[in-house]
């Protein structure tokens, strides 16, 4: 009996309902990428996590915010007008999900960008520390390297 087939394939309309959904809820790290390096306007980067990672490395341009302080310092300092995108470790941590939550409550549009700051440097995208910005290699595991496009 096939693993995968034991539970049918939903249909088109549940389909489409579920997966549209999660896109309204989530991003990744390319397309954030892709915004913050076109100067697209509606957006603000969150990195929910403490001091010290903050310090270790982070997305160019982000706001730091940990969790704990967002229904504090959410309202002064980022506008209603944008929508929020949280992220904090990486897919085996729900920080920026609990970070999501908070600006939810709080009434602003937000997205979880998924894969979190693990995808962000693994994909040899810009890390900022406090010494200046730095590119890692891109892992060949997590993102597409040398010609080779991912073109989804």
């Amino acid at each position: 009996m096939s693993f995968v087939l034991s539970m049918p394939a939903a249909d088109g309309e549940a389909a489409i309902a579920h997966f549209s959904g999660r896109l309204v809820f989530e991003t990744d790290v390319s397309d954030v990428h892709a915004d913050l390096e076109a100067r697209e306007p509606g957006i603000v980067v969150v990195d929910s996590r403490g001091a010290d990672s903050w310090r270790q490395g982070r997305v160019k341009g982000a706001l730091h915010l940990p969790t704990a302080e967002i229904a504090e310092r959410a309202p002064s300092l980022v506008s209603r007008d944008v929508t929020v995108v949280t992220y904090c470790w990486g897919p085996g941590c729900n920080g920026a999900t609990r970070a999501a939550l908070e600006f939810a409550k709080l009434g602003y549009r937000v997205k979880e960008m998924i894969g979190g700051f693990e995808y962000w440097a693994r994909e040899g995208l810009p890390v900022e520390t406090d010494h200046g910005v730095e590119r890692r290699p891109a892992d060949a595991l997590t993102a597409p390297v040398g010609s080779i496009t991912c073109d989804c």
